[in-house]
């Protein structure tokens, strides 16, 4: 029994899709409830649930739903995140603070929330798996998106501290850390092949990332697999934040810097 939140599309839908196919009853939870409804109802064994994660009393229902539906709740993926101001997170000094208020609100906040609510139902069955979304971007600076970064470098350390407080009750937490992913929104933004061919310079691989990438991540830190992880941060970057592009050499190119 798992709880899957941004899975309207993107790196959620496709971690759904995926735990559905490897034999899990999924809620399919998304802010775009109609996306919610299209993604379960092309899954055996899913349900849907409309959740805004910045909202408590939402987050609350979004857990009552797969405890009713299922009989418990065994794994949850806080996935859910807000692109929609990633134009406006642009420099620090001229910031509006309501931006700043709505990235933490939805990006930890919401993770947090979901953490709070979900652990109580995971010690009710013996114990549990949490996989938060963090981002590179919690890692390094790029010199935009500040408040993004703050919110996800805020996760990694929500993931260690329930890793800490409840692992030895049988709850892991451990997060994934995306860079650039192919998601529908990225390549509605990236409108250009140019643009994604200069973002994919940045990577040491030959191509960017797709949300199936991630998507098989979080199956595995879910799983029992790893049994034996917990509090760590897995990146799915390509080698991103261990490579610093040459200003003589293209990616793969022999020479030094």
């Amino acid at each position: 029994m798992a709880i899957v939140t941004g899975s309207g599309s993107g790196i959620g839908e496709a971690t759904a899709r995926l735990m559905a196919r490897e034999g899990a009853s999924v809620v399919v939870a998304d802010i775009d409830g109609t996306e919610a409804e299209r993604v379960a109802g092309e899954l055996d064994g899913a349900v849907a649930a409309e959740v805004d994660v910045s909202d408590e009393s939402s987050v609350i229902r979004m857990i009552e739903t797969a405890v009713e539906s299922f009989g418990g709740l065994d794994v949850l993926h806080n996935n859910a995140s807000d692109a929609s101001t990633n134009a406006l997170d642009m420099d620090i000094v001229t910031l509006d603070m309501a931006i700043f208020d709505r990235l933490v609100a939805v990006n930890l906040k919401g993770q947090f929330m979901g953490c709070k609510h979900a652990i109580p139902h995971m010690l009710a069955r013996g114990g549990g798996s949490i996989v938060n979304t963090a981002s590179i971007e919690g890692f390094v600076g790029r010199g935009v998106r500040a408040a993004y970064g703050a919110a996800k470098a805020g996760v990694v350390l929500l993931t260690k501290s329930v890793a800490s407080q409840y692992g030895a009750r049988g709850i892991r937490c451990n997060a994934v850390a995306p860079g650039l992913v192919l998601t529908p929104a990225l390549k509605h933004h990236y409108t250009t092949p140019e643009r994604l061919e200069a973002s994919q310079a940045l990577y040491p691989m030959p191509r960017l990332c797709a949300p199936e990438d991630v998507a098989n991540a979080v199956l595995f830190l879910a799983s029992q697999e790893a049994a034996y992880i917990n509090g760590t941060t897995l990146m799915v970057d390509g080698g991103a934040t261990v490579y610093m592009p040459s200003a003589q050499f293209a990616r793969g190119g022999e020479g030094t810097a």
